[in-house]
């Protein structure tokens, strides 16, 4: 049995009694202790799925249909009090801004010690302790000292490292970290990727990994899931998909990404257009205005999700080497 298990989720937003489907028909599983990588453009339904895993989203969105089993049990079935004995203790995550994630007038102790103490029960001075070891584990020096300051004291890589913490306080299974290193720089976001795949091995933890970079993927997980337009079109091995995708967007993806094995001359592919207006309405497949290969029943039939890939036509290692 899987660790996480999401069947065919459908997250809609709801607009002057207008429904809009922002996630599609979404499935996939996490094992325990492992990577999953969750890729796409902004808009793609990256955070939407996670928001809904957790029970966080907002009032104007809905779970419209789907299942969400963490360790075979339905979260979609239980009350709010429930869900939120769930996260933190069983469930984590890590938002994509620590400045706007975590209180500033509150210290990060506070903040760090309230969550060890709702979750795993501990006394205020054990509580504390526990806060200190945890910052050691991140990274912070003069952990002791620091407990006592407030966000606005820590740089942008030091907040995410005690939002990190914050999310390991109880040792949780899984950890759902939302592009944890977009505001970082690039030497700052491969410190805080290489701790968050080692504190994850050290304690077993799954991770679901969510990025709009492809290039990442190959080294920190073990499968991706590459989404556009609120649907999960590839779906696979990460360095399988990485070598050779088979969807047009997620060849398009790493084909933007600048690569060292490659001449400097060589000038990058970005994608053409514009990412998917979920409050558009499109026939067929939904990347056809964008993509290359599309014929007449692109624009008709939605693909179906088949062996990993949701394309009429996957692309194979001869159209790939062909269209390089």
């Amino acid at each position: 049995m899987p660790l996480l298990d999401t069947q065919n989720l459908t997250v809609s937003l709801t607009q002057d009694g207008i429904e809009t489907p922002l996630v599609r028909d979404v499935s996939f599983s996490v094992e325990r202790g492992e990577t999953l990588a969750i890729v796409g453009e902004s808009g793609s339904g990256k955070s939407v799925s996670s928001l809904a895993i957790m029970g966080l989203l907002a009032k104007a969105l809905q779970i419209q249909s789907g299942r969400i089993l963490f360790e075979g049990r339905d979260l979609r079935t239980l009350d709010d009090e429930a869900l939120r004995q769930m996260r933190g203790r069983d469930m984590s995550m890590v938002f994509q801004e620590p400045m706007t994630s975590l209180n500033p007038v509150r210290s990060i102790g506070s903040q760090i010690i309230e969550s060890i103490e709702e979750n795993l029960g501990f006394s205020r001075s054990d509580a504390r302790a526990r806060a200190i070891d945890l910052l050691k584990e991140v990274g912070v020096a003069d952990a002791e000292r620091r407990l006592k300051q407030y966000p606005h004291h820590f740089s942008g890589g030091m907040r995410q490292r005690v939002m990190i913490a914050i999310a390991l306080a109880a040792e949780p299974k899984l950890i759902i970290a939302d592009e944890p290193t977009t505001a970082l720089d690039v030497t700052i976001q491969a410190q805080i990727l290489d701790l968050m795949a080692r504190i994850c091995k050290d304690h077993g933890t799954a991770l679901i990994l969510i990025t709009h970079n492809l290039g990442i993927v190959a080294r920190y997980a073990q499968r991706v899931n590459v989404m556009y337009g609120g649907r999960i079109v590839e779906s696979g091995d990460a360095r399988a998909i990485y070598n050779a995708p088979r969807h047009p967007y997620s060849e398009g993806l790493l084909r933007s990404v600048p690569r060292l094995d490659q001449d400097r001359s060589i000038p990058l592919k970005p994608i053409q257009g514009s990412p998917a207006d979920p409050f558009t309405s499109i026939s067929g497949c939904r990347f056809h205005p964008r993509c290359p290969y599309a014929t007449h029943i692109c624009k008709q039939e939605v693909p179906p999700f088949t062996a990993g890939v949701a394309c009429h036509f996957p692309l194979t290692a001869d159209a790939l080497e062909s269209a390089s």
